[in-house]
Formats: structure tokens, sequence, C-alpha cells
């Protein structure tokens, strides 16, 4: 299995998404993040089984995806007041 893959643009659209419409805290989107990968540990479904290298990239993919959405949220804002 690939470390980055189709699922990997999923996650990294989400959560620009997510950073740029609803949530500016770290501290939540972590605890979401890292609670997720950890429920997929648990799930019984085809598509969470993956090897531990997949899941810590989809927390950089994650982190990547939330830290662009906060710059464009920041930018539409900053352009907003001008």
């Amino acid at each position: 299995m690939n470390i980055l893959n189709l699922w990997s643009v999923g996650h990294f659209l989400q959560w620009t998404f997510v950073g740029r419409f609803l949530l500016t805290n770290w501290y939540v989107f972590f605890a979401l993040s890292i609670g997720w990968e950890l429920l997929e540990l648990v799930l019984p479904f085809e598509f969470v089984n993956e090897t531990w290298d997949n899941k810590i990239s989809d927390l950089v993919v994650n982190t990547l995806g939330f830290y662009l959405g906060l710059r464009l949220r920041k930018e539409s804002y900053g352009n907003s007041r001008n």
C-alpha cells in the first residue's frame, strides 16, 4: 500500500474545508484527527485496514489541509475588511 493514495486527497480536501469554514481550534482539530485514526483501528470495514506509515501520513496530510484552510480563512477575512 502506498503511503499517499486517493484517500489522502480526500483527507486534504476535507480538512481544508473544515479549516476554511468550520473550525479554528488546533486542539479540537488534533483530537478529531487523531481520534478518527484510532477509531479506524476497531472499525470492521475494509477501507480502514492500513499500515502505521499510512496512518501517520494521514495525520500529516490532515494537518497540511487544516493549515491551508486556516490560511484561506485568514486571507478571506483580511480581504473583506479592505
